[in-house]
Formats: C-alpha cells, sequence, structure tokens
C-alpha cells in the first residue's frame, strides 16, 4: 500500500516535493481542504443565484471580451468553451514528471478555497495524479501572465473527456480513457474553467523540476570540483575558513566546508610543493559555487511562496463576501526567478569546463588530453570540445526572457512575463550542466589515476571506486560517447538526503 500526502494549508516546500515524488505518494484531501472546497463552491452558488451583477470570469467574457454579460443558463457551456478554445499548445512535449507536477500544485492551490470550484473536479484531477494518468501538454502557448493558459488548458482537458493522457499503454483519447475508469466526464460549475486555467502552474511545475535537480547538481558540482583540485594538485590554502570569514557570503562559507570536508586527508591534498597559486576556475571554486548557492536560495523562497498560494483569479472572500478580479496569475516572479537560475547554473557549467579545460592541457605532470602515447590516442580531447559547445548554448539560452513582453488579447493584457519561455529554457540550462559535470568528472578521474600511488582523501576515492565501476581508466581511444552516457547516468542515480540540499 502506498504511503498517503494530504492535500492540506501545510506548507509544500521542495523536501515535501521530493519526498512525495521519491516515495510516490498517493495524494488524498484532508478534512481541512474539502470544507474549504465546499465553502468556497457553496458560497459561490448562492452568489450567482442572489445577484446577476457582472463578475469577471463567471458570467462574463474573457480577457478583452469581459464586457460581454452570459446569462445563467450558458454559464456551463461558457467555462467549458473556455477550456477548448484555449487548448491551443504547440512545440515539444512537456516531460510526463513536470506535468505530474503541475497536476500536484493545482491541486494544492485549488484546495485553499479561493477558487469556487468543485470537490469533485479537485477529486479527479486527485484521481488523475494517483493513477498516472498524466495529460498530454505542450511546451509552447503561455505568456505566463493570464495564467499559463495553454499549458493548463491542454492539462484540463481530460476532466471534460478531452485531449489525450498517457498511460503505461502509451498516449489514449481521454474519453477512452474515462470510460475505461467509469468516470463521467466532469460538467464544469461557474468559473471552474477559470480557475483550472487561471494559475502559475506550468512555470512553477518547470521551477520547482529545475530546482530540484539544481539543488543536486550544485552538490556534485562541488565533489566534482573537489576531485578535480587533488587530480591538478592543487593548494588548499584558499579554502581555508579564515578568507571567507572576512567575505562572508553564506554560500561561500557553505562551498568552502564543503570541498575541506570531501578533501579531508587526503595525501594528495597534503603534499608539499605545491604552487603558490591556482588558476581561478580551481582556485575561486567557493566564490563562484557559492554565488550559485545563494542564489538557489533565493529563487526557492520564491516558488516556495508561489507553490503555495492563490494563482487564479477572481479570488472568492466568502469570510468578507467579496469577489475580486486582480492579478495573481502573473507570472513575474518566477520568471525573473527562473532567469536568474538559469544564469546561475549557466556559470556553475562554465567554471566546470574551465577546470576540464585545465586537466586535458598537459600541465601539473599529466599527459597531454590524460591519455597514454597522446598522438596515437586523441584521449580526451574531444569531451572538452563537447562540453564547450554545451557550456556555448547555455550562454545563448541564459539570456533573460523576462525582459520581454508582447500584447495580447486587444490590449486587454497589455504586460507578460513570458515566465513560460523562461522555465523552458531553464530546463535546458540546468540539463546541460549536468552534462558537463559529467564530462569534468570523465576528466577528473582519469587524471587522479596519473598521481597513483598517492591517494586522495577517504571520501573522494569511496566515490570514485563506484564511479570507475561504470567508466574505467581509458588505456587508449574508445568511444568516449558511451562513456560521457554513463558518467551521466551515474549522477542522475547518485543518491543524496535532503538536509544536504537544502540546508
Amino acid at each position: 500500500m502506498r504511503p498517503i500526502h494530504y492535500v492540506s494549508s501545510e506548507i509544500l516546500s521542495l523536501a515535501v516535493i521530493k519526498d512525495i515524488i521519491e516515495e510516490n505518494k498517493e495524494l488524498a484531501l484532508s478534512d481541512e481542504a474539502i470544507l474549504n472546497i465546499n465553502k468556497s463552491h457553496d458560497y459561490l452558488q448562492e452568489k450567482i443565484k442572489k445577484d446577476d451583477r457582472p463578475i469577471y470570469g463567471i458570467n462574463t467574457g474573457f480577457g478583452s471580451l469581459y464586457n460581454v454579460k452570459i446569462s445563467t443558463e450558458h454559464l456551463s457551456k461558457l467555462q467549458e468553451n473556455l477550456v477548448m478554445s484555449h487548448a491551443c499548445g504547440t512545440g515539444e512535449l512537456v516531460p510526463k514528471p513536470i506535468v505530474k507536477l503541475m497536476l500536484l500544485l493545482k491541486i494544492q492551490s485549488l484546495s485553499y478555497g479561493f477558487s469556487g470550484v468543485q470537490q469533485q473536479t479537485v477529486q479527479r484531477l486527485i484521481d488523475f495524479y494517483n493513477n498516472d494518468i498524466i495529460p498530454v501538454v505542450y511546451t509552447q502557448g503561455s505568456l505566463g501572465a493570464s495564467g499559463d493558459l495553454a499549458p493548463l488548458a491542454h492539462l484540463s482537458l481530460p476532466l471534460l473527456g478531452k485531449g489525450e493522457v498517457y498511460t503505461d499503454e502509451g498516449t489514449v483519447a481521454s474519453k477512452a480513457l474515462l470510460k475505461q475508469h467509469n468516470w463521467e466526464p466532469i460538467i464544469l460549475h461557474a468559473k471552474e474553467g477559470l480557475a483550472l486555467l487561471n494559475g502559475t502552474q506550468f512555470m512553477s511545475a518547470y521551477g520547482v523540476h529545475c530546482l530540484l535537480k539544481a539543488h543536486k547538481l550544485s552538490y556534485l558540482a562541488d565533489l566534482i570540483g573537489a576531485v578535480s583540485l587533488d587530480a591538478f594538485d592543487c593548494n588548499m590554502s584558499p579554502f581555508n575558513e579564515l578568507v571567507h570569514i572576512v567575505r562572508p557570503h553564506r554560500g561561500q562559507i557553505k562551498t568552502a566546508q564543503l570541498i575541506s570536508e570531501f578533501l579531508e586527508g587526503s595525501e594528495i591534498g597534503n603534499s608539499e610543493n605545491k604552487r603558490v597559486q591556482d588558476p581561478y576556475s580551481f582556485r575561486c571554486i567557493p566564490q563562484v559555487h557559492g554565488a550559485t548557492k545563494d542564489t538557489l536560495h533565493f529563487v526557492t523562497k520564491t516558488f516556495k511562496t508561489e507553490i503555495n498560494s492563490v494563482t487564479d483569479n477572481p479570488n472568492i472572500f466568502r469570510n468578507e463576501d467579496q469577489i475580486i478580479s486582480g492579478g495573481n496569475f502573473h507570472g513575474q516572479p518566477l520568471a525573473l526567478g527562473l532567469d536568474y537560475l538559469g544564469i546561475a547554473m549557466a556559470e556553475l557549467g562554465n567554471i566546470s569546463e574551465r577546470r576540464t579545460f585545465q586537466l586535458v592541457s598537459g600541465a601539473r605532470e599529466l599527459p597531454q588530453f590524460l591519455v597514454n602515447n597522446p598522438g596515437l590516442n586523441s584521449g580526451f580531447m574531444i569531451p572538452q570540445y563537447t562540453a564547450a559547445s554545451v557550456v556555448s548554448a547555455n550562454k545563448q539560452l541564459a539570456t533573460p526572457a523576462s525582459v520581454d513582453s508582447i500584447v495580447s488579447s486587444n490590449g486587454q493584457e497589455d504586460h507578460v512575463s513570458m515566465g513560460a519561455n523562461a522555465a523552458t529554457q531553464c530546463l535546458k540550462i540546468v540539463d546541460n550542466v549536468e552534462t558537463i559535470l559529467a564530462i569534468e568528472l570523465m576528466n577528473a578521474s582519469q587524471a587522479i589515476a596519473f598521481r597513483r600511488p598517492k591517494k586522495s582523501s577517504e571520501f573522494i576515492e569511496s566515490f570514485l571506486e563506484h564511479y570507475v565501476q561504470g567508466v574505467p581508466f581509458v588505456d587508449e581511444d574508445r568511444l568516449l560517447a558511451d562513456d560521457i552516457h554513463a558518467s551521466i547516468a551515474f549522477l542522475q542515480s547518485f543518491s543524496i538526503e535532503s538536509d544536504l540540499l537544502f540546508g
């Protein structure tokens, strides 16, 4: 029997989400969430019966059609039309783990009782989540402002028996899937379509996914950087805590501490006759990796606020007897955060590739391109080219999307965040950094072998012992693409405790 996570007003953090994913927990509505959802829905239905004044998106058109009044008998059709007409996604398919996060975050946002939806609608989303029924969603179509309209419309289509979903058998029509489970299509009540489509769950899901991976890669960058430090026979004095106490950036101090812990007791690190100075890519690891850590801390705080918020529109405040049309769907905080995260992660890859470049340069008593008989063997010449190519791609992807805006909906929606584009760019950057670090690890592991019989620390030696089981020493040229892919797989399978990632 699978463990259960109860959706409630308790704070949803990255650590909690990581736990939900890794333990494959089922979702269930808490009593608190059920009460809040039902009270909000009942209040809205009574409001519509007693008051026929225009309320945006409930008995009016949408966007620049806000001044078109809709009759009571057409309110359900209005919401269904909204979902269908807004499902205009295109481009690549959103990865299934991110769509599943979209479901989780939409369920969370609707559970607070400020959206006026039926309990049945939220429960069906939970049923999709628990049964791994993942809607087919596309990456392009959201401007990151009126909510992630197109992606969330595709997420919502299966509620109506429309669109497509993934199952164990592949992609199937939602209508057939509902019939298979003996589920009737949801008949949307007033405002429900708008509640489903307004919101930032596309941007938020990408951000959460990127942050979970980025925190892991930040830790791995320190660990792999520590291997490279010994591989290049570096001076450890730049990691002395005295250096960092006088410039006490949180991330810088933490990085220096981690590197020192990783290399504690290293025979190579404790060797005499060290150079007075090492290249910046080694010597300034605390300053560069630490700045990325500080960025991660800031962006994590931004997304933690967002995923525990109500982001649809209008918002229903039953205690105050008010329904207010505002702008909580605007993705500007996320757009800026995603761009900032992308830039910070790109720099983590940038400095990693510089260390790889130094390792293959033939300096510090290492053979050129880290191979015996260089010339006959090209060795690790071209993996550095690959890393350089990926780093250059990241520089292009790191151009901020949030500095752009474009007018939509006949000028009614005249400033948008472009946070959805920032989200998809950020994911590509983060995935690329994984590749760059995997290539550095290949080079550093090979270089360490040329330091024998001297050894690194017990921790590093244990780490490398596991690594070389899949990526052994390169005696002579072989198909290194296989080694790159094996290195990426090794990093992906490497497990790190939450307290080390988010502490």
